[in-house]
């Protein structure tokens, strides 16, 4: 893109070529089944993001080898049996380095690293929801955020999360994501006890009425403590991203 804006600037190209040029490099078409974003990280400060469910093997491949060339790529929803039938053939260019979070099922592949900038926490109620918690912890670090955490500790008892609070507040997080399923309640008493902005993630861990995780979702939207936003059902993906830009904006 540099390249092209200084052709233009010293008059090596007219302005009608600059544009052709630029919206070829926006735009990267995989056969007929995908168009890549490749400006994405530039213009968002958000990796190119491949969303692997529901992918057949071959194409979910296509995508990624077409994608290295923006030299940071990140797939989520990526089970390790997935991972294991495609890592083999992944075209993968000297200097990359490939990282596979098995737990939050998300797949790195870069040539660099983010710079760091930003500190969040990341909490569960429960042990069942420490995968979606992982995810957004792996998210937001990738968008260069230092990662405190804090497992286990819900309102069945509540005692084992005080400590953790006082611990990630002495230590200046600006953003506390707060992962809970069955009533989520949690992200309520997080939010009365802080003074950082919460972003509640419900998952699907439930049963009867909490079954696929709408309670936790209604309750977190229902909460009567303030300072909290609500990404949706196991989307640890969205809620790391939000809160690695509130705590990059705060940094700055």
């Amino acid at each position: 893109m540099r390249e092209i804006l200084k052709k233009l600037l010293e008059g090596q190209i007219s302005l009608d070529e600059a544009e052709k040029y630029l919206k070829t490099l926006q735009i990267k078409e995989v056969e007929d089944f995908a168009k890549l974003d490749m400006c994405r990280t530039i213009r968002t400060g958000i990796p190119e993001v491949i969303f692997a469910e529901g992918k057949e093997d071959q194409d979910l491949i296509k995508i990624i080898n077409a994608s290295l060339e923006q030299g940071r790529i990140m797939v989520t929803k990526l089970n390790k049996d997935k991972y294991n039938s495609i890592k083999n053939e992944i075209e993968m260019p000297e200097g990359f380095k490939v990282e596979y979070h098995d737990r939050a099922k998300i797949l790195l592949i870069k040539n660099r690293e983010t710079d760091m900038k930003g500190k969040i926490g990341v909490i569960t109620a429960g042990t069942s929801d420490i995968s979606i918690a992982e995810e957004a912890r792996v998210t937001a670090a990738e968008m260069g955020c230092q990662t405190l955490k804090a497992y286990d500790v819900g309102v069945a008892g509540i005692h084992r999360l005080f400590s953790h609070i006082r611990d990630m507040l002495d230590d200046d997080v600006q953003a506390l994501i707060v992962v809970a399923g069955m009533e989520g309640a949690l992200p309520s008493v997080v939010a009365g006890l802080v003074d950082v902005p919460v972003i509640g993630v419900p998952t699907s861990i439930g049963y009867g009425v909490g079954e696929g995780g709408r309670t936790a979702l209604f309750a977190m939207l229902q909460s009567c403590a303030p300072g909290i936003a609500v990404v949706n059902i196991d989307n640890g993906f969205g809620a790391g991203v939000f809160a690695a830009k509130i705590a990059r904006i705060k940094s700055e």
